[in-house]
């Protein structure tokens, strides 16, 4: 068994697209040498900057031979079909097959035995399709080649059982030849194998193992920040990346000229993670320190404090810009910055951000009275002032600060601080693991101008499509039902829905009822996707959603956790049961008959008790079911439905449903039916799975 190693040595490689490229590289070699019938007993990728690199172990050094059999004409058969055979076979005559008697008379067979080609030819034919076919989400040509990579590719070292595997693409032609840092090591070096390549990349200020870089980074920076009494703020996507950036990280500290420390903390950690990738740091009360941690790309003769110097100049020049914004967008007003609003297009068919306001400005003031201690003038005022920020100098330079800003232009602007604050959360939570807002307004704010979008572009007809959602909409009604839900609130959706549609003043194509209709629907889906997260079962859910009419999150997910209660008991699960078993012998004997059995059951038919006491229970369950709903107590509810179990098993187990009189058999399937009618007062029981 061999080793292969191949590396491919290019310019830097953007961050983002490394850990990606390193699995491609895994992945499609390995399938392809595994499609060529060669199989290895490890593979690794590895990724630096300017470095992918691909070790495979346990690889045999030629293919097995293998052997096909294939069948011919019978013997005897016309030259013509002999001829077409042998020449598909590949073979020149007769002389070179077998006949057989395969039962069915003589036939010629062909034997074709494939000799194994050596792994060395099969891997210059995989890693070149591979390399060629690499899904790179950008890539480029460069000088006069044809060929396409992230970056301009300059040596390919690859070594097949310590031999070079003369693989060629585009200007490059492997060898066994790799180099080492670009500043510390910039020579090249020859490799014998994998141990041999890692020894002398070690000893070159390569680190070549992203984990083994970014321990360095993170362990490093947390120890210079210690030393101080500083901690660092957790960001593992910085992270991340910063050790995409480097082959060799040098952590380092600089520091915050004090003239900054009045700009707003979210504005300094925006500026130096964005634009410099540097590490805010957080003193013992957790607020922002002077400090930042610098990762360098290579050890400096003194110390470092050269590479400190230029990145605490560049930072100062950056946030004097940002501290000219602070200064300057707080000279006007946010209220100032309202006739704006007009001159910005929100969608062409939806209006500007004006109207949009305005429209959140309703859907907020009628929301309070679901959203307990909101109080409607502020949530009003809040809506009017969400979107003002859009058109501060800061929020230009720093669009990911949108909310945060107009927060601290509020309260600079004296503004109620729960105004300030729904102007800060109003665009959350922007995804999973983003904090839900609690405050009242905060949460008014934020539910209007999501239903507003949902609204308005599903009235459009701009809906979601596979996985195309360019105007995030899934995010926005994940969004809603986390602020309904997480907040216990009642708010009756499909009201607010109609509520927003009419807002557009009958500028939506689609009518309020279908663009309702199509919201639940869409909402049952991310409702589905958001339980599966928390173990729920997506079809209680979709079992729930089918009786229609239900737009209370909080009251169906206290219907579903009920329903799922019930299931798991003996009785709910022996009950589900008999309901199929009862479905399964209406559906087949309505089709078998061409009728229908869904009326009332005639009671002077019934002939044994088992009937009568089946129709009693029905009876009851149905009348206790309403009142029980429509009060919530979904429980009891659940407590009444286990009542048929009973009388339900008594009545397969003693009752004659395809009795040979006609109008019995009719009565008695019509009593099957009234057992779905029942349990349908509670959920579609046809919509749960297993």
């Amino acid at each position: 068994m061999a080793e292969l190693l191949l590396e491919l040595f290019s310019e830097e490689i953007p961050a983002r697209m490394q850990a990606r490229a390193a699995d491609d590289l895994k992945r499609l070699i390995g399938d392809g040498l595994t499609a060529a019938g060669l199989s290895f007993a490890r593979a690794e990728s590895f990724v630096t900057p300017r470095r992918l690199t691909l070790v495979m172990e346990g690889l045999p050094t030629a293919q097995p031979d293998v052997s096909e059999e294939k069948r011919g004409p019978r013997v005897g058969a016309p030259e013509q079909a002999v001829a077409g055979f042998l020449k598909s076979a590949g073979l020149a005559s007769l002389d070179q097959c077998e006949q057989r008697d395969s039962g069915k008379g003589a036939f010629w067979f062909a034997v074709i035995r494939r000799e194994g080609r050596p792994t060395a030819q099969v891997l210059d034919e995989v890693i070149g399709r591979a390399l060629a076919e690499f899904p790179w989400p950008k890539s480029m040509r460069w000088a006069t080649h044809k060929v396409r990579w992230v970056r301009p590719l300059h040596r390919i070292l690859c070594l097949f059982d310590g031999a070079v595997v003369p693989i060629a693409f585009g200007p490059v032609t492997a060898s066994d030849q790799s180099e080492g840092h670009r500043f510390m090591a910039p020579g090249a070096f020859a490799a014998t194998g994998f141990a041999d390549y890692a020894a002398k990349l070690d000893a070159a200020k390569v680190v070549l193992d992203p984990a083994a870089r970014m321990a360095m980074i993170r362990d490093g920076v947390a120890s210079l920040a210690a030393a101080e009494g500083l901690t660092v703020k957790p960001d593992e996507g910085l992270l991340a990346e910063v050790t995409g950036l480097v082959e060799y990280p040098v952590p380092l500290l600089g520091r915050i000229d004090d003239a900054f420390m009045d700009v707003p903390p979210e504005v300094l950690t925006t500026a130096m993670r964005a634009h410099q990738k540097y590490f805010s740091l957080l003193d013992s009360n957790g607020k922002l320190a002077s400090r930042f941690g610098v990762v360098a790309n290579r050890f400096a003769p003194d110390g470092g404090k050269a590479i400190i110097a230029g990145n605490e100049r560049v930072l100062r020049a950056r946030l004097s810009d940002a501290k000219f914004f602070w200064d300057g967008d707080r000279k006007h007003s946010l209220e100032s910055r309202l006739p704006r609003l007009a001159e910005s297009i929100f969608h062409a068919k939806l209006g500007t951000l004006a109207d949009k306001v305005e429209r959140m400005r309703v859907l907020a003031r009628h929301m309070t009275f679901y959203i307990p201690g909101a109080s409607a003038q502020v949530a009003e005022r809040a809506a009017r002032l969400a979107k003002c920020d859009l058109f501060a100098e800061m929020v230009g330079e720093f669009p990911e600060l949108q909310g945060i800003m107009g927060r601290y232009y509020a309260l600079a602007d004296g503004e109620d601080p729960a105004v300030a604050d729904a102007i800060a959360e109003h665009y959350s939570p922007a995804g999973p693991n983003d904090r839900c807002p609690t405050a009242p307004v905060s949460v008014a704010v934020a539910l209007a101008d999501k239903i507003d979008t949902l609204v308005g572009f599903f009235g459009i007809d701009e809906k979601p499509t596979g996985s195309k959602d360019p105007y995030a909409l899934r995010r926005a009604a994940l969004g809603v039902i986390r602020l309904i839900v997480e907040n216990g609130l009642r708010v009756p959706l499909a009201a607010f829905f109609a509520l927003a549609h009419g807002q557009y003043g009958g500028g939506l194509p689609r009518d309020a009822a279908s663009t309702t209709a199509d919201l639940l629907d869409f909402f049952a889906d991310r409702l589905k996707v958001h339980l599966r997260e928390r173990g729920v079962r997506h079809d209680l859910v979709v079992a729930i959603f089918a009786l229609g009419g239900e737009d209370d999150l909080v009251r169906l997910l206290a219907r579903v956790k009920a329903l799922g209660d019930f299931l798991a008991s003996e009785d709910g699960a022996n009950l589900l049961v008999a309901y199929r078993r009862a479905a399964n012998i209406v559906r087949i004997e309505e089709k078998k008959d061409g009728a229908t059995y869904d009326g009332e059951p005639d009671e002077a038919l019934f002939e044994q008790d088992e009937e009568r006491a089946l129709s009693a229970q029905l009876a009851e369950v149905r009348g206790a079911a309403g009142a029980l709903a429509q009060h919530e107590r979904f429980g009891e509810l659940m407590g009444v439905l286990a009542t048929l179990r009973r009388p339900v098993d008594a009545f397969f187990d003693q009752v004659t449903v395809n009795t040979e009189r006609p109008e019995l058999r009719g009565n008695r399937l019509a009593l099957l039916s009234r057992i779905g009618a029942a349990m349908g007062e509670v959920a579609d029981f046809s919509k749960i799975e297993g």
